[in-house]
């Protein structure tokens, strides 16, 4: 098959044929139709993630046809339209058998532990715990989109941040995760601020649903103006970028007994993130973290999408072909992008 293999961090992508996964007898294989390109792809190509063992291939928000299944799958057949999440439980683990498959203690992460999807197909094990089946209404691409960024997000805003209609939601960072968040907590009848430095990408939040937007780079004060905007502050506020100052002005911006939610990651020269915790104690604030999403909830997701009260596809940017990809992914590092970027040409 042909794939986008990295063979040195921070070096171009090559793109190369290389053998065809197998499927373990509790996997299978996807022949992958689309596949987004995520900031947590740059983390990686950037080395932030010592997981990963070169030669790699990247890729985690995929969309496909099952093409081969190991002998102990029940659930799937050949030919079945599919999804996954990014984070793969094995099904047994005490995590899993509480349905927080999500945070399994022997996770699998395509991309990550194991070869991604920039790839004509993919491996993936725990497949009756993890694979998720398609609507027919619902193309390769929009359901690419969902694979990192839009359900990490609807986790974070649904079952982590607990955002009900009137709530105040601030999200920090409009990249794709911060526009999912945007998009998911304003169907939900929240009052969305989206904070950015890029006035496009504040555009594009105000037309996915934010109320009000704040340019960070203009601001003072980010926290203070969230503040003064809200009357109060934040009921719930998000971090969707994963640095010190979008973290720590998620957690100021908020009034009593707010809830902060971590999605973002911080890693590398962000990971060590100053918390103000005189405050968080004196207002009763609660701090939160969100990693993806268990596959057994996308079935609310996908009704949601399907109902029309979610429009994931209007956050794809644009798509590209595989031997595009890797320029994408570089690109990454100088937040160039607007909305999603899809690889659907292999």
């Amino acid at each position: 098959m042909k794939a986008a293999v990295m063979d040195a961090f921070c070096t171009p992508l090559e793109i190369r044929e290389v053998p065809d996964p197998t499927p373990k007898d509790d996997g299978v294989v996807i022949e992958v139709k689309a596949n987004g390109i995520c900031r947590s792809d740059w983390h990686a190509w950037m080395g932030h993630d010592s997981t990963i063992k070169l030669p790699h291939v990247p890729g985690h928000e995929l969309a496909g046809v099952i093409a081969a299944v190991g002998n102990r799958v029940v659930n799937w057949q050949v030919g079945d339209r599919v999804t996954v999440p990014f984070c793969e439980g094995c099904g047994v683990c005490p995590q899993c058998q509480a349905g927080n498959h999500h945070i399994c203690d022997d996770e699998y992460q395509p991309g990550f532990t194991g070869w991604g999807a920039f790839a004509q197909y993919v491996g993936i094990p725990y497949a009756d715990a993890n694979v998720v089946g398609l609507p027919d209404d619902l193309d390769y691409i929009e359901a690419a989109s969902l694979g990192c960024r839009f359900m990490t997000a609807f986790r974070g805003v649904v079952d982590q941040g607990r955002v009900s209609g009137g709530d105040w939601v601030v999200v920090h960072g409009c990249g794709g995760v911060g526009l999912s968040a945007t998009m998911i907590a304003s169907a939900m009848g929240a009052y969305v601020i989206g904070v950015d430095i890029d006035e496009a990408k504040l555009t594009l939040a105000h037309e996915l649903g934010a109320k009000m937007v704040l340019n960070a780079e203009l601001s003072k004060d980010v926290a203070e103006d969230i503040i003064s905007m809200t009357r109060g502050g934040a009921d719930i506020s998000i971090d969707a970028l994963g640095s010190k100052i979008t973290s720590r002005n998620s957690i100021r911006c908020l009034r009593k007994r707010g809830r902060h939610v971590q999605i973002g990651l911080t890693l590398a020269d962000e990971a060590n993130v100053s918390i103000p915790m005189n405050e968080v104690i004196a207002r009763e604030l609660e701090i939160v973290g969100s990693h993806g999403m268990p596959a057994h909830r996308y079935e609310a997701l996908l009704r949601m999408i399907s109902s029309g009260v979610l429009h994931p596809k209007r956050l794809v940017g644009k798509t590209v072909s595989l031997e595009e990809a890797g320029l994408e992914l570089e690109a990454m590092g100088r937040f160039g992008q607007q909305g999603v970027t899809v690889i659907d040409r292999f």
